[in-house]
């Protein structure tokens, strides 16, 4: 239990150095978008990549080269939906959520904030957070796709084409 061989621990250094090296290699071939948690399926890849490197690093049943390609394969299918969801209509919208419009010119859209279950105190929260006082200075709060609060005073919403939620 607390120790059962050299051989084991001499194991996880080496492969885990080598599986270190490997994902490391993958992830600047793949591009800043296989870290980013732009959406539900990136956030997936990025739990996915930890776990297979722990799988990699502490099961003697799962050699360096089986990692190799279960990381490979990860970095490829983040590679093809994120192509996928960039050049084709209506593909963004597969893998990812739309914004949605919480609040407007000051007033809670109650049934928006139903939909996507945030309560009243969530979105006071990140009104608080971005440094506004008062509800009457807000123009929008929008849940964007990666489950972040955005919140736009009345003094920077411009012509509000940001506030758009579609394609």
């Amino acid at each position: 239990m607390w120790f059962d061989s050299w051989g084991d621990i001499g194991r996880i250094v080496a492969v885990g150095a080598a599986a270190y090296v490997t994902l490391v290699v993958l992830l600047r071939l793949s591009g800043k978008r296989t870290l980013a948690k732009l959406n539900a399926f990136d956030l997936v890849v990025t739990v996915a990549f930890g776990s297979t490197l722990a799988t990699i690093l502490l099961s003697s049943d799962v050699s360096w080269s089986e990692g190799v390609v279960a990381l490979a394969l990860l970095a490829a299918l983040q590679f093809v939906v994120s192509s996928v969801s960039a050049r084709l209509p209506g593909g963004r919208s597969a893998v990812t959520a739309q914004p949605t419009v919480l609040l407007r010119d000051g007033v809670p859209l109650e049934d928006a904030m139903r939909e996507q279950r945030i309560t009243h105190s969530e979105v006071r929260q990140a009104i608080r957070s971005s440094g506004v006082g008062g509800l009457d200075l807000v123009a929008a709060v929008v849940l964007e796709s990666d489950g972040k609060l955005s919140v736009i005073t009345s003094s920077q919403l411009g012509d509000g084409s940001a506030l758009e939620t579609g394609q």
